[in-house]
């Protein structure tokens, strides 16, 4: 998650993003280049690096919720979230629904036959909640991924998700100066969010109209709602952040955090970027 500036332009820019800038651009780079590889490589290449991020994920939620004396069965869940994207990539959304809800029901009687009681309860039903955030909102991204022209659509999901952050770290830091929730996210700026809906607007107008033959208009929409439900996302985990006293949920990505740091926002954006294009956009066979 990149959080945007919003206070003294005199400072460094490391210290107004809270994060070192260099490092995180590389690691950064060195993601897109890796998602973009495998999106060009082979599909299964990508629902392979999907499956290992929501992996890391739910690890990082697991170590988090200890905090709070909450154990998630990660074995189960584990297993059950390779399931639920490939089912989602193989059969479409009514697998999804399916393979969810057969995980979260063997979580559940997983962590019963650990031991009953009020502690039972509360770690399923944390459990569950992981289960929704994390791989049930990427099976979105393995239906995009399905399409005959999934490589396009989800390369272009990514590509808004990079250009909300990209424009929200820059006009953040350079203009950043009205908090937009500073008892949730205090470098989130009304400015960066100006700046990320400039550039993923332009970046959706381009890509539907160069990638899809579709109107620009339609990009435009979709940049907007990309930005509105990954700016929730990054204020929901940061909220999330918040409970369990913690300023990132891991430290496996130098200069973002956790996998989950970055996760955050792609997650929440994935239903809305799905249907939006799968209703505004045609399916194209490539």
């Amino acid at each position: 998650m990149t959080e945007t500036a919003g206070t003294s332009v005199a400072a460094p820019a490391s210290a107004r993003a809270g994060r070192d800038v260099p490092i995180a651009i590389g690691v950064g780079l060195g993601l897109l280049a890796l998602a973009g590889g495998a999106l060009v490589w082979r599909r299964e290449a990508f629902i392979g690096l999907a499956a290992l991020a929501c992996g890391a994920a739910l690890w990082e939620l697991a170590h988090a919720f200890r905090r709070r004396n909450i154990e998630l069965p990660l074995v189960p869940m584990l297993v059950g979230a390779v399931g639920i994207l490939v089912s989602a990539y193989t059969s479409g959304a009514e697998a999804l629904l399916v393979a969810f809800m057969l995980t979260a029901g063997g979580v559940v009687i997983w962590r019963v036959l650990d031991g009953s009681g009020p502690a039972a309860l509360r770690d399923a039903s944390a459990a569950t909640f992981a289960l929704a955030y994390v791989p049930f909102l990427a099976g979105f991204v393995m239906l995009m991924l399905a399409a005959p022209d999934g490589q396009w659509r989800v390369g272009l999901f990514v590509l808004l998700s990079v250009a909300n952050d990209t424009g929200g770290f820059l006009f953040g830091v350079l203009f950043g100066r009205h908090p937009m929730a500073p008892s949730v996210s205090p470098k989130k700026s009304w400015e960066g969010l100006a700046g990320s809906l400039v550039l993923a607007c332009g970046v959706g107008g381009v890509g539907v109209w160069w990638a899809f033959g579709g109107a620009w208009q339609v990009g435009v929409l979709l940049g907007a709602a990309a930005v509105a439900t990954s700016t929730l996302g990054d204020l929901a985990e940061s909220l999330l952040k918040r409970d369990l006293e913690l300023k990132d949920m891991g430290r496996l990505l130098p200069g973002h955090g956790g996998v989950m740091d970055r996760l955050d926002s792609l997650l929440l954006s994935a239903p809305l970027v799905y249907i939006l294009l799968l209703v505004l956009v045609p399916q194209a066979v490539r």
